[in-house]
C-alpha cells in the first residue's frame, strides 16, 4: 500500500495524492463498516450510512447517523477508532509510519510528499518531525486515557478501559465521536476530571505540532540556562505567537460570551451552579474548536450562543494539528492585515515582524473558499431538508470545520442531506490544506518575474 502511494508521486501532485489517499481510506472504511460483524445486531449497514460514518471518522468530524456506542460492535468501534487515528495523523504520515517501522529509508520524493501532507515549512528534518509527531501523539493519548480511566471504570466496569482509550484518541484527534450515548458527555457535565481532561486533549492537539516543538525547545533552553527567562516568550516565532495569542482569545472570549448570553437560560446553563456554569461554558468554547463533544445539547443553547459557537467552529484550530476550520493563523493574519491598514502601515506587521505576502494571499483565499462552501452547502441543505436556517448553517459549519456538533439535525437527514454533509466534511478536511499547497506551487510559473502595469480600482 505504502509503495503504491509513493509510486504515484511520480505521476500525481501531492494535491492529488492526498485527495486519493483520504478518499481511498474512507471508501475502504465504509466497505468494512457495512459488514454484519461491525454492528451489534449483526445486520448489513446501508452503504450511505457506512460511508457517512467512515467519512466522519477519517475527516475527524464526529457527526454520526447511528449512535456509536449502541449500534456498532466492538469490531466496528475498533475500525472507527483506527479511521479516526489515521485521519488525525494524515494518510501520508500513516504510510510513512509503516515505512519507518519496516526499517526502510525514506526517499527525497517521499519526504516531499510528507512535507506537503503536514504543511511542514521545509523538507529538511521532516522524518525527525514525523517521529516527534508520532511519539507526542501516542504519549498524550496514553496520558489522556489514564486520566479518564477512574471515572469510566467506575461507571462502566471493565468496559471503561476501552472507553477511556477510545475517548482519549477521539478527543486528541478532534473527532468528537463518543461511546456514551446519544447525549454525548451530558452525563458528565458536572464532572471536573472528564471536562478538564477532554479540554486539555482538544487544546493540545489544536495548537499544532510546530508549536509543541518550539515550546519544548524553548523550555529545554530555559532549563539548561541557555535562554534568560525574560526572553522566553519574546524568542518565539511569529507563528507560535499568533497561535497562542489567538487560541487564548478565542477560548476565554468564547467562554465569557456564552456565560453572559446563557447564564440564566434554563435549557443550557441556567439550571447549573455558578462553578458548573463556568466549566460548561469553557467546555463549549473549547469543543467548538473542532472537537465535537458536548456536555449540553447544542439545541438547548440560545440562538445568540449558537452564533458565537458557529464563529468558533468556523475558525477552528491551528495548522499542522488535528483540528479543522480556516485555522487560527488565517484569521489572525486577516486581523493583523486590517489593523496594519488602519494604522497606515505599508506592510502587514505583527510583533515587529512583517507577514509574508504569500501568507496573506493564502489566508484570503482559504477564508473565501470556506465561506463560499458554507453558503452554497447551507442553501442546498435547506432546500432538501426544509429545516430552519440556523440549524442548517450550524450543521454545515460543523461539517466543513470538521467539528461534529449538531442541533439534532444529523440523525434526521434524508439521503441527499447525508450526501451534502459527506461532501462538505471531505472538502473541509482536504480543501484548505490542498489549496495552500496548490498556491505555493503556482509560484513556480515561468512568468512569475513579469512586471505588469497597475490600474486603480474603486473600492468602498
Amino acid at each position: 500500500m505504502t509503495e503504491i502511494v509513493f509510486r504515484l508521486k511520480r505521476h500525481l501532485t501531492s494535491f492529488q495524492i492526498m485527495i486519493l489517499g483520504f478518499a481511498g481510506v474512507i471508501l475502504l472504511g465504509a466497505l468494512v463498516l457495512m459488514l454484519p460483524i461491525a454492528t451489534v445486531q449483526r445486520v448489513w449497514t446501508p452503504f450511505h450510512e457506512a460511508l457517512f460514518t467512515s467519512t466522519s471518522a477519517v475527516c475527524v468530524t464526529g457527526l454520526v447517523v447511528q449512535d456509536t456506542g449502541s449500534y456498532w460492535s466492538a469490531f466496528g468501534q475498533t475500525v472507527i477508532l483506527l479511521l479516526i487515528q489515521i485521519g488525525g495523523l494524515g494518510v501520508i504520515t500513516g504510510a510513512v509510519t509503516f515505512l519507518m517501522l519496516a526499517g526502510r529509508n525514506i526517499t527525497l520524493k517521499e519526504r516531499s510528499a510528507m512535507q506537503d501532507a503536514i504543511s511542514a515549512p521545509a523538507v529538511g528534518g521532516i522524518v525527525r518531525l514525523t517521529r516527534f509527531i508520532l511519539k507526542g501523539t501516542f504519549l498524550v493519548e496514553l496520558l489522556g486515557a489514564l486520566a479518564l480511566l477512574p471515572i469510566f471504570c467506575r461507571d462502566y466496569g471493565l468496559r471503561g478501559v476501552w472507553m477511556s482509550v477510545f475517548h482519549s484518541v477521539s478527543a486528541f484527534c478532534n473527532a468528537g465521536i463518543d461511546l456514551v450515548g446519544e447525549a454525548s458527555f451530558a452525563p458528565f457535565v458536572t464532572n471536573p476530571l472528564i471536562n478538564f481532561t477532554t479540554m486539555g486533549l482538544i487544546l493540545l492537539s489544536g495548537l499544532g505540532f510546530p508549536v509543541w516543538w518550539e515550546v519544548m525547545e524553548r523550555v529545554q533552553e530555559l532549563v539548561k540556562g541557555k535562554r534568560p527567562r525574560k526572553n522566553f516568550v519574546r524568542g518565539f516565532t511569529l507563528h507560535t505567537k499568533l497561535v497562542l495569542t489567538t487560541t487564548m482569545i478565542l477560548v476565554f472570549g468564547g467562554a465569557l460570551l456564552i456565560l453572559a448570553l446563557d447564564w440564566n437560560h434554563a435549557p443550557s446553563l441556567g439550571s447549573l451552579k455558578p462553578a458548573q456554569k463556568v466549566m460548561a461554558a469553557f467546555f463549549q468554547s473549547v469543543t467548538t474548536r473542532t472537537a465535537g463533544f458536548e456536555t449540553i445539547p447544542q439545541a438547548d443553547f440560545s440562538d445568540s450562543s449558537a452564533m458565537v459557537s458557529m464563529v468558533l467552529m468556523f475558525i477552528g484550530g491551528s495548522p499542522m494539528g488535528t483540528a479543522g476550520g480556516v485555522k487560527t493563523t488565517t484569521v489572525a493574519i486577516l486581523v493583523v492585515l486590517v489593523a496594519s491598514y488602519i494604522r497606515g502601515d505599508s506592510d502587514t506587521v505583527a510583533w515587529g515582524r512583517k507577514v509574508m505576502e504569500e501568507n496573506i494571499r493564502t489566508a484570503v483565499v482559504i477564508f473565501f473558499f470556506v465561506l463560499t462552501t458554507v453558503f452554497t452547502a447551507t442553501v442546498l441543505l435547506i432546500s432538501v431538508t426544509g429545516s430552519p436556517l440556523l440549524d442548517c448553517t450550524y450543521e454545515i459549519i460543523s461539517a466543513v470545520a470538521t467539528v461534529g456538533l449538531t442541533r439534532s439535525l444529523t440523525p434526521t437527514l434524508p439521503f441527499m442531506g447525508k450526501v451534502i454533509v459527506i461532501l462538505v466534511m471531505f472538502m473541509g478536511r482536504i480543501g484548505p490544506v490542498t489549496l495552500a499547497v496548490a498556491l505555493r506551487r503556482r509560484t513556480g510559473r515561468k512568468d512569475v518575474d513579469i512586471q505588469r502595469p497597475e490600474q486603480r480600482i474603486l473600492i468602498g
